[in-house]
């Protein structure tokens, strides 16, 4: 076999494959026994047929498109090595010529990964917010708390914002009451929002045996989307009482003895917090930089293909789950479908580019991935998924996604280098040390997110 590569532009090449018919014996021989196993002749056992005879009966054309289809992947990957190439995506395979018993010449067009030069990144400066706790804002949090440890008791007079109400409900549309529209005994917190738009105004007023109807917009069920008129029904109107804020409160609801060390646990949780967003602004920051350093072609059917997968997962996963389609989500959003389009292709350009400059970076600076460091990383990955760790585990083997996990901890290690070379100061001025931050922290944030040192990837999630 004999092969050239001819490059077509920083991102895609062509390669001309000329192989002598010799070297097709195998998958001939394999085509004639396929071919064996699906016909049947008169006189001649099953398995058992000669090639003249298919040949004769079937046409040779058949066998060596048999053989060609066989074989052309094996050409074309000993093609892709021999010329060391990185690819991406499946080629365009076209037969230039096929002459039986002499040659098999055929072009593969196929994306590979550019050419990146990584420059010096060590001159990178970012700003990000400074650590501030306020009063204010341990005030918040101990009242958060609070509303958790609220008692409720029924009262008997119409129903005031802050209370909690029982209700029944049946939602009509069209005249027509829905099979899936129809609630009883459902708790609800007036002015919360958890429930349809109107029911604030409708129950505000109204005692307990006293109803109200308003019309809404379905956001779930067989008729989302679509307006209904909504009876309610108040059976209970019950008041929130508010524990006192004193020691008995900070001994109920926490380990604390005193509200004052209640509130002290709370600055410390909160500045831990805080260094976690602005860890994660860093890295969000610094990666900007970095991508504005670097000149990152993208592959056209690779950002095509990218759109489309993020397109796909919004529309039929995320969407889906909400029962609302593209338009009504438009509509919510208050953006065109032509800023929605512009979005999206941003949004996969950057992450595209993201992950060619951090896997050239993981190759610059021989990053290797532990096992240590994987299994953490899928703990992390399972818990954001919803799914227990040997869930997700399983789902990534049986997935073939081993390698896309190890891909995610090789480029967030890139990342960490990158931000450890990086300036990184505060608004007041003060230079952040986020290694030190990292191993003051001894209480892990609330936050279920994790830190943007993942880099966004154009690879496949494991399906659940």
């Amino acid at each position: 076999m004999k092969s050239a590569v001819e490059t077509l532009n920083p991102t895609r090449v062509r390669l001309s494959i000329e192989v002598p018919f010799e070297e097709l014996k195998d998958s001939l021989d394999a085509a004639y026994k396929k071919i064996n196993q699906q016909v049947t002749v008169k006189g001649f056992r099953k398995g058992k047929i000669p090639a003249r005879v298919i040949d004769q009966r079937f046409g040779r054309g058949a066998v060596l498109e048999e053989a060609v289809n066989d074989a052309l992947p094996k050409f074309y990957t000993d093609a892709v090595n021999e010329a060391e190439l990185n690819v991406l995506g499946q080629p365009e395979v076209d037969i230039t010529e096929l002459k039986d018993g002499e040659t098999l010449n055929f072009t593969a067009e196929v994306d590979v990964r550019p050419t990146i030069e990584i420059p010096d990144y060590s001159g990178i400066e970012v700003e990000v917010d400074a650590i501030e706790v306020t009063e204010e804002d341990i005030d918040k949090s101990v009242e958060q708390l609070r509303e958790r440890f609220a008692s409720t008791s029924p009262v008997e007079r119409a129903a005031e914002d802050g209370d909690v109400v029982t209700l029944d409900l049946e939602a009509k549309v069209d005249g027509e009451v829905l099979e899936d529209g129809v609630a009883s005994g459902v708790s609800y917190t007036i002015g919360s929002g958890e429930l349809l738009e109107g029911v604030d105004a409708a129950v505000t007023g109204v005692e307990a045996g006293g109803e109200a109807t308003f019309t809404s917009e379905l956001k779930g069920g067989s008729a989302a989307g679509k307006e209904a008129e909504v009876t309610v029904k108040v059976t209970q109107v019950a008041a929130r009482e508010l524990p006192a804020l004193d020691d008995e409160f900070a001994q109920l609801a926490s380990e604390f003895d005193t509200l004052e060390e209640l509130r002290a646990d709370s600055r410390k949780r909160l500045e831990n917090m805080k260094q976690y967003d602005q860890a994660t602004q860093a890295q969000e920051r610094v990666l900007e930089k970095l991508l504005e350093l670097v000149e990152v072609p993208v592959p056209e059917k690779l950002l095509e293909d990218e759109i489309n997968t993020r397109k796909h997962n919004l529309e039929h996963h995320q969407l889906g789950q909400m029962g609302l389609d593209l338009e009504k989500y438009l509509e919510i959003q208050g953006k065109t479908a032509e800023e929605f389009d512009t979005e999206t292709k941003e949004a996969a350009v950057k992450g595209i580019k993201t992950q060619f400059v951090l896997d050239e970076l993981v190759n610059k600076e021989k990053l290797n991935v532990n096992q240590e460091e994987l299994t953490e990383h899928l703990m992390r990955r399972a818990a954001s998924s919803g799914m227990s760790p040997d869930q997700f585990a399983q789902a990534v083997v049986e997935g073939g996604q081993v390698p896309m996990l190890v891909g995610e901890v090789a480029r967030g290690k890139a990342l960490a280098v990158v931000v450890e070379a990086a300036t990184v100061k505060d608004t007041n001025g003060e230079i952040i040390d986020l290694d030190d931050e990292e191993e003051d922290e001894t209480t892990e944030p609330t936050s279920e997110e994790t830190p943007a040192v993942e880099a966004e990837s154009t690879e496949d999630k494991p399906e659940a």
